[in-house]
C-alpha cells in the first residue's frame, strides 16, 4: 500500500494541475466573451487618495469617464489640491475622509448619494492603509489598535455604509491586500491586517454574488518606492520607543541590523505603481474581474507559492534563513 503513495499523490497533483489550467481557460473565455463596462455616468469612491494607488486610480478612472469621489485624510493636502487640478471638472470631487470616523463615512455616504449619476454608484474601493515596522514586542498595544482601525475595520465601516447602494447597482468591491498576507518579514503588524481582509472579503463574495455584486482582492508585491504607506525606518526611533523590558531583551545593535534589513527590502520596491492601478482598473470594468490580482515579482511570487503549499516548517525555515542575512 505505502509503495503505490507516490504515483497517488502524482496522479493528484496532475488532477490539480488539470482543473487548474481548465479554470484559466474558462476565465479567459468569459472574459472574451463579455463587453467591457461602459464608465461614463457610473460613479467609484476611492479610500486614501491623497497619494499612491488611490491617488493614481482617482485620475485614470476620471480619465476613462467614471464620475470619482476621491476620499482624501487630508483634502487641503497638496496630493488632494493636484487631483483637483488635474481633473478640472465636476466628475472629479475629493472629500475629507477618515475610515476610522463612522461621521466621515456617513458623510461621504452623503455626498456621493446627492452627486450620484444616472447609472448610479458602481464601485467601492478600500485602499486606504497604514504601515510600520517592528516586532511583536515592540509595538504597544495603542499601535494595534490603531492599525486595525485604519487596516482592517476602515475598510468594514466602508463596505458596511456602501453595501445598500452596491447592491441595488450591482456594483463591484474592491479591497487593498498584499502579498503580506501569507508572510511576515518585520512587519507582522500590518500581515495581520491584511490576513484579516482576506478572510473577510472571501466571505462577502459568497454572499454578495446573489445579489450580483462581485468582490476583488488586489494583492501587490512590494512596491514601496510607488507609495508612501512605509517610508525607510529609523533605528534610533525605534529604540527609542521600546519599553525598559524589550530593552532588557534587544540590543541597539539587534535593533540597527533589524532596520537595516527592513530599508534594503523597501529600497528593492518597484517605482511603477500603474501596474497595480491596471489590475484595479480590470476589477472595476471587466465583465469577468478575477476574485483575486496578484501583481508581484517571481520570486514574490514564488515565496507565496511555497507558503501556501509547503508545510509551515518549510516556509520558517526560508523566512528565518532570510532574516538571518
Amino acid at each position: 500500500m505505502w509503495a503505490a503513495a507516490p504515483l497517488f499523490f502524482l496522479l493528484l497533483l496532475l488532477l490539480l494541475l488539470l482543473l487548474l489550467l481548465l479554470s484559466v481557460l474558462l476565465l479567459a473565455r468569459l472574459r472574451r466573451r463579455g463587453a467591457r463596462l461602459e464608465p461614463a455616468g457610473r460613479a467609484v469612491l476611492i479610500t486614501g487618495c491623497d497619494s499612491g494607488f488611490g491617488h493614481l486610480l482617482a485620475l485614470r478612472l476620471h480619465r476613462l469617464g467614471f464620475t470619482v469621489f476621491a476620499g482624501c485624510l487630508c483634502p487641503g493636502g497638496e496630493g488632494a489640491r493636484r487631483l483637483r487640478r488635474e481633473a478640472g471638472d465636476g466628475r472629479l470631487l475629493v472629500l475629507r475622509l477618515d475610515v476610522t470616523r463612522a461621521r466621515d463615512v456617513l458623510a461621504a455616504k452623503e455626498l456621493v448619494l446627492s452627486h450620484l449619476p444616472e447609472r448610479g454608484f458602481w464601485g467601492l474601493v478600500n485602499n486606504a492603509g497604514i504601515s510600520t515596522f517592528g516586532e511583536t514586542g515592540w509595538l504597544s498595544m495603542e499601535k494595534y489598535e490603531k492599525f486595525a482601525d485604519v487596516n482592517l475595520l476602515g475598510s468594514i465601516r466602508t463596505t458596511l455604509a456602501f453595501l445598500p447602494l452596491l447592491r441595488k447597482y450591482k456594483g463591484r468591491i474592491v479591497f487593498m491586500s498584499s502579498i503580506i498576507a501569507y508572510f511576515t518579514l518585520g512587519n507582522g503588524i500590518y500581515s495581520m491586517t491584511k490576513a484579516a481582509i482576506e478572510k473577510f472579503s472571501d466571505a462577502l463574495r459568497l454572499e454578495m454574488k446573489k445579489f450580483g455584486v462581485q468582490v476583488c482582492i488586489i494583492q501587490p508585491g512590494n512596491y514601496a518606492r510607488s507609495t508612501k504607506i512605509q517610508p525607510p525606518v529609523s533605528a534610533e526611533e525605534i529604540w527609542n520607543e521600546l519599553s525598559e523590558e524589550e530593552k532588557a531583551v534587544y540590543n541597539k545593535e539587534y535593533v540597527q541590523e533589524r532596520a537595516n534589513f527592513f530599508n534594503s527590502i523597501l529600497s528593492e520596491g518597484s517605482t511603477n505603481g500603474n501596474e497595480v492601478v491596471d489590475v484595479m482598473v480590470d476589477a472595476l470594468t471587466s465583465p469577468a474581474p478575477k476574485a483575486r490580482y496578484m501583481v508581484a515579482k517571481l520570486k514574490e511570487k514564488a515565496l507565496v507559492f511555497v507558503c501556501a503549499l509547503f508545510p509551515t516548517v518549510v516556509m520558517d525555515s526560508v523566512l528565518s534563513y532570510a532574516l538571518s542575512k
